[in-house]
């Protein structure tokens, strides 16, 4: 995918903390970078998701997880995030993310993540609400 594929993106900065002996951001950083994303895209989409699991007993299970490596990522770089959602399933979320240099085109990584709407107390699936639907339809311009 291109940049121009995503109309959100988070920045980040890769810490100390994160490079591993071979001097590159350790391999299950991508997936935190991932999750940092999705947290922020729904911020941006004014979406309250502690709110949305307090008050519904609803909230979203990791099914499926996939990162592609594309080139090393270095200590101290600048990095962005880009994040949509690529399918709202029956009560599926499918993510797609990649991880570029920043204000470039230079792709680090790439992935995809899928969440399941669930009830916390019986671990079910639910559909996910039309409330949901519509506001990322809204924030992605579908």
């Amino acid at each position: 995918m291109a940049r121009s594929d995503f109309r959100f993106f988070h920045d980040l900065r890769v810490r100390y903390s994160e490079i591993d002996g071979q001097g590159v951001v350790f391999n299950a950083h991508y997936l935190t970078y991932f999750d940092v994303a999705i947290t922020e895209y729904f911020r941006g989409m004014a979406f309250d998701y502690s709110a949305y699991a307090k008050e519904t007993g609803l909230d979203f299970h990791l099914v499926k997880s996939l990162v592609n490596y594309a080139k090393p990522i270095l200590f101290d770089a600048e990095i962005q995030v880009g994040c949509r959602t690529a399918k709202i399933g029956n009560s599926s979320l499918t993510f797609i993310l990649e991880v570029f240099e920043k204000e470039s085109e230079t792709i680090y990584s790439s992935g995809e993540i899928i969440w399941v709407n669930t009830d916390q107390s019986s671990h079910k699936t639910v559909r996910i609400g039309d409330n949901l639907r519509e506001l990322i339809d809204r924030f992605e311009d579908n």
